[in-house]
Order: structure tokens, then sequence, then C-alpha cells
């Protein structure tokens, strides 16, 4: 090899040397400056990252109960629970499409009756022992657990008259209203119950109820008593929708309020022919003027015969209901409007034009 040629070698021998260490640093910067821009970019790159699950939840129960608050206060305004009425169905569970009954108080189910306004329900509890007997006599259709289940009368006696099949369980029932209540987060829902189970076995069926506890209003937290009923309003914010009560007195600790203490009440019946439209007290030491400090109770109107038939409720429900409201209910209760009104059959009316539905209505408009 010549000096020259041996020159040339060497300068591409080094011109090749210099490119591959420049390309080395040139890749090391680059990390370091991919690893700076990474560090610096961090905090923007998480607070990018999406909400979590339970965030979003959370971010649309929010905006969901902020909409049910401003629809109640369109709706009622800032009336307190006593200052409003409902429309309320005596023996609600006694109907033809939750069970096999024969003689019914009310056409439709209890779902269909909170769907079509109804916020009051009565319902008659009682133990069922399980029986071997009558799932044998049955064929196979009567085999139920022994539970608290919605009779009139006892649970064994006569199918389709004091019971129905398939029976009509009291957990199951109240599943229902709290699972309206879920889905209606605007709705407030009162259940009377003519009970004759013991606290013990109440509590164990409310027990298995789901969400229950999100829903149920108890008045000893709200210090009702010295407080008065909260505004419809607050009812809705907090979530508490479902008041229960009873004709017991020892189950106020499940949340169930025993209805003497909290109501006041009138005598069920207008009589075998519907003519005894006097509005007098259920309670004779609860008069239906009763007044208390700084306390209020509800007052709860029944208005129904004896034997519940859609031909007494077709004369019953229209304008009777109507003027024994203005006539005689209303001056018996010291001036104050009922805050339920119980009928057998709510849908149906005479052809005053007047309706069950449109007289509480009425009633909260002048309230």
């Amino acid at each position: 090899m010549t000096r020259r040629g041996g020159l040339r070698a060497l300068l591409r021998y080094g011109s090749r040397a210099t490119r591959a260490v420049s390309t080395r640093r040139a890749g090391r910067f680059s990390c370091v400056l991919l690893l700076l821009l990474g560090l610096s970019g961090a905090p923007a790159l998480a607070s990018a990252a999406p909400p979590s699950p339970r965030a979003v939840a959370a971010k649309n129960a929010a905006a969901t109960r902020d909409a049910a608050v401003d629809g109640a206060r369109a709706r009622w305004g800032d009336k307190r629970l006593d200052e409003v009425s409902f429309l309320a169905t005596h023996n609600a569970f006694a109907n033809y499409e939750d069970g096999r009954w024969t003689s019914v108080a009310q056409s439709e189910s209890i779902r269909h009756q909170l769907d079509n306004g109804v916020r009051g329900l009565s319902l008659d509890t009682h133990w069922y022992q399980k029986s071997r007997w009558l799932c044998v006599v049955s064929f196979g259709s009567d085999c139920y657990p022994s539970d608290v289940y919605l009779c009139h009368g006892d649970c064994k006696t006569f199918a389709g008259v004091t019971y129905a099949l398939p029976r009509q369980s009291f957990q199951g029932s109240m599943q229902t209203v709290v699972d309206f209540l879920r889905a209606n987060p605007q709705e407030v829902v009162s259940v009377f119950l003519e009970d004759y189970v013991t606290a013990q076995q109440l509590g164990n069926s409310l027990g298995r109820v789901r969400d229950l506890e999100q829903v149920l209003f108890r008045a000893d937290a709200w210090n009702v008593r010295q407080q008065g009923w909260p505004r419809m309003t607050d009812l809705v914010a907090s979530g508490k929708r479902l008041l229960i009560f009873s004709d017991e007195s020892d189950r106020e600790h499940l949340g169930v309020m025993y209805d003497k203490a909290w109501t006041v009440s009138n005598y069920w019946s207008l009589g075998d022919l519907g003519n005894d439209t006097s509005c007098v007290t259920r309670w004779a030491d609860v008069p239906l003027d009763r007044q208390e400090p700084g306390f209020r109770r509800l007052f709860t109107m029944s208005h129904q015969r004896n034997v519940p038939t859609l031909i007494n409720a077709a004369l019953d429900n229209g304008s009777k209901l109507r003027d024994r409201i203005d006539q005689k209910c209303r001056p018996a209760a010291g001036g104050r409007d009922p805050n339920f009104v119980s009928v057998d059959f709510h849908g149906v009316s005479d052809r005053s034009g007047h309706t069950p539905a449109s007289i509480v209505a009425e009633l909260n408009a002048r309230n």
C-alpha cells in the first residue's frame, strides 16, 4: 500500500469512527431528553387519565339527586310532609295480578298501583308455618317456607279468600316498593301494616329486603317530635322516602312507626250500605283534631265499605268521597285535609268527573 493509499484508508476509518461516536452520543442525548420529557409530562398525563367508574357513578348519582330535588321543589314547593295529600289503597295486596284471589280490593298489582299514582299501601302481615299437608294436597303448588306473608286472615284457611296463590311474601312486596323508589327518586311512599306477626319475625323479613336502609325514613333520626315533619324536598334530597307504620307499638327500633303515636285516623268503614259517611276517630283516645305542641300528626282517611266490590267503589269513589272530605272529615280534623285518602278499587269512580286521584290533586292544589 502506498503512503497516499494508506492515508486515504486512515481518513475513511476516522470518519466512520467519528460518525459512530456521534451516533452513540446522539442516542444517549435522545434517551436523556425523552426521560426528562417523560418526567415533566407525568403530571399532565396523570391528570388526563379517565375518571374511575366509582367517581363516574358518584357524579351521576349526584346529578340524579339534584334533578329529583328540583322536580320535587317544582311540584311541592316548600311544603312539609304533613301539608300534602297522597292517594292510598286499602288491602293493596288483595288484587287480581299479584295472586289468584276470588275477592279483591284492588284490580292492579302493587307495582302497577305505584306506577299509577298510589303512594300509600295498606298490607296485612301474617306468619305462615310451612305445611307439608298443603304441599301434598295442592300437588306441589303450595309448597312455601315459613315466613311472613300477606294474607286476609289465616294463611291456611281458604285459598283465594284468606290467602292467595302464589303466596305473596311481605319481603317480596316490600322489595317491589323499594325497587320502585330506587327507580323513581322523586317519589315518597308510605306503607301501613295491619300487623299479626312478632317484631322479630317482621324484622327478619325486612332485613332481607335489598337497599331498604337506603330509603327507609326513621322519625327518631329526623327528630320529628321536636322539629316537625321534614319538607318533601328534604326527603327527596336525603333519599329517605319510605315510611312504614304498624298498628303494633314494639317495632320502632326497626324504623316502623306505631301509627297510633304518629297519626290520627277515622274509623274505616262506610257500613254495609255505604251510607255511614260520618268521620269519627278510629281510636277513642286520639281525636281527629288532636293538637300537640310543635308536632302535627299525619291524618289517614279511610273510605270503603265492609265488603269491597267494583259496584260499591263506583258509587263511593267520586262525589261522595269529595263531599265527605269537605263536609265531614275536614271539619272533624280541625280544618285540615287528610294526608292519605285510602279507597278500594282506586281507579273506579262514578260519573261525576271526580276520581280518587283527581280529588287528591285538588287537595294538594288548595294547600
